[in-house]
């Protein structure tokens, strides 16, 4: 399915003013947050009921961006479960860019990424991308990593600044271990280690918790004090996500997204595109998926693009 080639955007003429934002600290304060969860494991362990069920409990619009052949679908109707779904069947990451843009526009308040694996290991994804790049540079890596890394950067901004909740599973590299079974003889048994995705991805989320073939889940990290260390046998995701609500709705409104794009269309000057763009860079919300005339981009990239044309105006 296709959503369109990204925007381009007058970068190099605007580089100098948009860039040259003075540090400027701020009183902290505790704002609303939405939820950013990563869920991984081998096959079989519930990744896709459990990222399901907890996006059913959040009590929003969900979209299921499906890059596993339909595993989602099989559920819906069980236990109420209702969704929207795109079915995706090359994964470049810049798709996954473009599906944000897409969901943001439709106003769904949660989307299920399941599963994120295929944007760096699946067909186009991240390291075919880079394999891709390396035939320009001579077969030479650090050509392809070039091209590779903004590409999965950007993906990974899009999703950590979607303006509702995001869910992402994600498949566990496998090893085999010797254990002991219950009639006293060791056998090898399937263990997941780390996430099938970039080294380090796991540190974006704000929860990220590893599922096992029993169908347990364990939290490995948690800034949501309720799951911290926890370890869950047939884990309920409508009380997963019951208890993260308590967390991610305490605090003061948020400022929405939507009214920093209501803000960026109506501008009159390319004063104020500055002054907007430094406001909602120190918001974080630089990265907002947004869908420009049918186009994806950001929507600080959107700010950049309406001040070019009002400074040649």
């Amino acid at each position: 399915m296709s959503l369109g080639q990204p925007k381009q955007t007058a970068r190099a003429a605007q580089r100098d003013d948009f860039d040259d934002t003075p540090f400027t600290f701020r009183p902290a304060t505790k704002e609303q947050v939405k939820a950013r969860i990563a869920l991984h494991g081998l096959s079989g362990s519930g990744k896709t009921w459990t990222g399901l069920a907890i996006a059913d409990g959040l009590g929003e619009k969900v979209a299921v961006i499906d890059t596993e052949r339909g595993a989602a679908s099989k559920y819906v109707g069980v236990n109420g479960l209702q969704f929207d779904v795109l079915q995706m069947s090359k994964y470049d990451p810049r798709d996954l860019v473009r599906a944000l843009a897409a969901a943001a526009q439709a106003g769904y308040g949660t989307v299920l990424i399941d599963s994120l694996t295929h944007f760096w290991k699946g067909t186009d994804g991240t390291l075919d991308q880079v394999d891709k790049a390396k035939s320009r540079y001579g077969g030479n890596s650090f050509g392809g990593w070039k091209e590779g890394t903004p590409m999965q950067n950007d993906m990974v901004d899009a999703l950590l600044s979607y303006p509702g909740h995001v869910i992402a599973t994600m498949r566990s590299h496998t090893e085999w271990v010797l254990e002991e079974n219950d009639r006293g003889k060791r056998e090898p048994v399937a263990k997941g280690t780390r996430p099938e995705q970039r080294k380090g991805i796991e540190y974006e989320f704000d929860v990220v918790a590893q599922m096992d073939i029993a169908n347990t889940l364990t939290v490995i990290k948690s800034r949501c004090p309720a799951l911290h260390e926890r370890t869950i046998a047939k884990p309920d995701g409508a009380a997963i996500a019951k208890e993260l609500l308590a967390w991610l709705n305490d605090g003061a409104a948020p400022v929405d997204p939507a009214a920093y794009i209501d803000s960026a269309e109506a501008l009159s000057s390319y004063e104020d595109a500055l002054a907007l763009y430094r406001e909602v860079e120190a918001r974080g919300l630089l990265a907002t998926p947004y869908l420009d005339d049918g186009e994806p981009t950001s929507l600080g990239d959107f700010i950049k693009s309406r001040g070019a044309a009002l400074k040649t105006t």
